[in-house]
């Protein structure tokens, strides 16, 4: 087969406009952009019949969990599920097990992605309260940032030294993106609800012990951290309107020196979906108000929020389905989180332009990634095409995740992923996987 393939008879949704316009890929990359490019008869020729073609998801905080957690998921399956659902490219989270506190440790998980993973790759760094100097070693054109979790994590990964956060702070150039709750606030609202309740606390108290002051007041000691020292800083899965203070829309992203994420989960749920969905909507941060949920996505479209990921988090059925507080925080969402968003703009709520502005073009800018999340003449085609003529239940027969499950079983979506391209190959077709290919490690341009 020719590795020259036309996407022929598609409408791109790109950079605010839709436009039916035929796409011409080449070595990975795309060559030509036109509205009706003729073929010639080597050409591998795809009708898309009018079907939607948007640049590839790049999500910017996953759990892949390899290595150490891999009876949760690994990079082979969970990048699987990710270009189902339309993500081309991630960016995973170092509290593995062990933890990567080192550049040895970087680079075996870098290792294991060149020879698993269907999409396109980066991973953070993880900090700890004496890892600085090994920080620092820390090359910003091959590796997407420097992850503090300002907030309880696995292992020796909590950073609560006042003295290393400066440090931090003060001598990290690339950029850092931060977890912010503050544990001390936690610790205590646990021991308050232990009081109220006994042994048996009630998932729907999740919300009040990973309170918004608690993610206020990490948030805002983050801020003033990197205004003090001029950091470039990325606060993960804002939950709370009261955080939204703290962020501006000033100035174009390009220019920001603190960005802000949304995740799916906290613009969808509300702390009453706890008494349907219970521990399998349990996230830390956590699911909060609705007047949350909807300040959250307020902030999307008045870019006070500059980017929309998964934070996907698998764990096992059996894991998830303990009490309250064995339960772990987190779920599995980059399967599903595209076609949530697109559900949004069939609702009314968000146009697709937006979306793809923040799941695709605004993580570009933000990570200054290399040649990727725009559907553009010498970019890598990284490519998704929507059928939104079709729809599909999330149930277990068509779940993709290694744990088997998903806080949207059951639920309908008005759009399916028709098709996923990564560097130029198809990768999943028509509910297929098409293996064969692998993803590249993500370069920035700092």
């Amino acid at each position: 087969m020719s590795n020259i393939i036309l996407l022929k008879g598609g409408i791109t949704v790109n950079e605010g406009l839709k436009i039916s316009q035929d796409i011409l890929i080449s070595n990975g990359r795309i060559k030509k952009l036109e509205k009706d490019i003729t073929p010639e008869n080597n050409w591998n020729v795809v009708c898309l019949d009018g079907k939607l073609v948007l640049p590839g998801c790049i999500d910017d905080q996953v759990h892949f969990r390899e290595p150490g957690l891999t009876h949760k998921g690994n990079i082979h399956t969970e990048s699987r599920a990710a270009v189902a659902g339309g993500i081309t490219s991630f960016m995973e989270m170092p509290n593995t097990i062990p933890n990567v506190l080192s550049q040895e440790l970087l680079q075996d998980k870098y290792d294991i992605a060149s020879k698993q993973s269907i999409a396109n790759y980066s991973f953070f760094m993880g900090a700890s309260n004496d890892n600085v100097e090994e920080v620092l070693k820390t090359n910003e054109h091959n590796v997407c940032g420097i992850k503090i979790f300002m907030g309880s994590s696995t292992g020796n990964m909590l950073v609560d030294n006042q003295k290393t956060l400066n440090n931090l702070f003060s001598r990290v150039s690339m950029l850092i993106a931060t977890h912010c709750e503050d544990e001390q606030i936690i610790r205590n609202n646990i021991t308050a609800a232990k009081e109220k309740y006994g042994k048996n606390v009630p998932i729907s108290e999740h919300p009040n012990i990973r309170s918004e002051e608690a993610c206020y007041v990490s948030s805002s000691m983050a801020i003033g951290l990197a205004k003090k020292h001029g950091t470039r800083l990325h606060i993960l899965h804002i939950s709370t309107a009261k955080e939204l203070e703290l962020f501006d829309n000033a100035v174009p992203l390009r220019e920001k020196r603190i960005t802000a994420e949304a995740c799916i989960h906290h613009l969808w749920f509300t702390q009453e979906n706890y008494f349907q969905r219970g521990v399998f909507i349990k996230w830390n941060p956590a699911v909060k108000k609705k007047s949350d949920r909807d300040a959250i996505f307020q902030a999307v479209l008045d870019n006070k929020i500059d980017v929309i990921a998964t934070d996907h988090a698998p764990h096992s059925l059996e894991e998830k389905s303990q009490s309250y507080f064995k339960s772990p925080s987190g779920g599995p969402l980059v399967q599903h989180a595209l076609v949530a968003m697109l559900q949004k703009v069939k609702e009314g709520m968000i146009s697709i332009e937006r979306v793809v502005e923040k799941m695709a073009h605004a993580p570009s800018i933000l990570f200054q990634i290399d040649k990727r999340g725009y559907i553009r003449e010498g970019y890598y085609a990284d490519l998704v095409v929507v059928d939104p003529n079709q729809s599909n239940i999330v149930t277990k027969e068509n779940i993709l995740y290694k744990c088997g499950w998903s806080p949207f079983e059951g639920m309908k979506f008005d759009n399916i992923i028709h098709s996923t391209y990564v560097n130029g190959n198809l990768v999943y077709d028509k509910g297929l996987i098409v293996e064969g290919t692998k993803g590249q490690r993500l370069l920035f341009n700092r």
